[in-house]
Parts: structure tokens; C-alpha cells; sequence
């Protein structure tokens, strides 16, 4: 009698494990062709962000021309990090096509737009008669002296 119990514990535990074992076996084949394919976003996430399209605002203690403010290529950028250290500092600036220029200090960012100063939240920089203090907000104020 007790070898009839083993053997039919045996079959039971035997039927329980081939069945868990078969349970996790997943078939590829039926499952790929009955998956439909996911229709792509119509924005692009990794292009740049919604801030771009409100443009930069500028806040003016002086009056100047709509032409000298088409030279300076500072008005295209955004500030999107200050790194500060001891011995180097960069501020990051990204355009609205998403390329991102790292200028170290005193660095010009083009002809008369040179990086003269950085503090926690905004970048200072100079031109020929004057500085742009740009912040995080995408503000950049003109001013005589900073």
C-alpha cells in the first residue's frame, strides 16, 4: 500500500511541475504576427521644448535698434545650466534646434558677445557698449554696468 501511495505523490508532484513548467513557455512566433505596430508621435520629443516657440523676452533699460539686436546671436539662445568651479566655469546654451554650445569663461559666443561673469541663476555677458544678463526664465536684460 505504501508503495502505491509513492508512486501516486510522485505522478501528482511530477504532473504539477511539468504544468508550471509549460505555463512559462511563451511562443513568439503566434504572438508577433497578431502584434500591430504602434503609429510614431507627430512631435519629435528629443528636437527641443515648447519654450522656443514663445521667443526670447527682452527687458531694455536703454533704447536700441532692431538691427544691432539681429547681430547678436545671444537673443537665439536659451540658458539651460551654469557649472561653476574653481579652476573653470561654463554656462550651456541651447538654440532651437537643439544644439548645445558650452562656453568656458571669457569665451565669446560669437564676434562682440563674450561670457564675462556667471551667478546661481543667469549669465552675464558683454558687448561692445553694454551687457546682456540672460537668466533662467529666458529673460535677457540690457544693461550698462552689472
Amino acid at each position: 500500500m505504501n508503495f502505491i501511495k509513492i508512486i501516486i505523490y510522485k505522478f501528482l508532484f511530477l504532473s504539477l511541475l511539468t504544468t508550471s513548467l509549460l505555463s512559462d513557455n511563451h511562443d513568439t512566433t503566434s504572438s508577433s504576427t497578431n502584434k500591430k505596430e504602434e503609429p510614431l508621435p507627430l512631435n519629435d520629443p528629443f528636437v527641443g521644448d515648447s519654450s522656443f516657440t514663445g521667443g526670447v523676452q527682452i527687458i531694455s533699460n536703454n533704447e536700441t535698434s532692431e538691427q544691432e539686436r539681429k547681430k547678436i546671436d545671444l537673443y537665439t539662445y536659451k540658458l539651460v545650466g551654469i557649472i561653476k568651479s574653481e579652476e573653470k566655469s561654463f554656462a550651456s546654451l541651447i538654440n532651437a534646434d537643439g544644439e548645445v554650445i558650452a562656453l568656458a569663461m571669457f569665451e565669446e559666443l560669437n564676434d562682440g558677445v563674450k561670457l564675462v561673469d556667471m551667478k546661481q541663476n543667469e549669465a552675464i555677458f558683454q558687448t561692445e557698449d553694454s551687457y546682456l544678463i540672460m537668466n533662467f526664465k529666458n529673460q535677457i536684460r540690457e544693461t550698462n554696468e552689472y
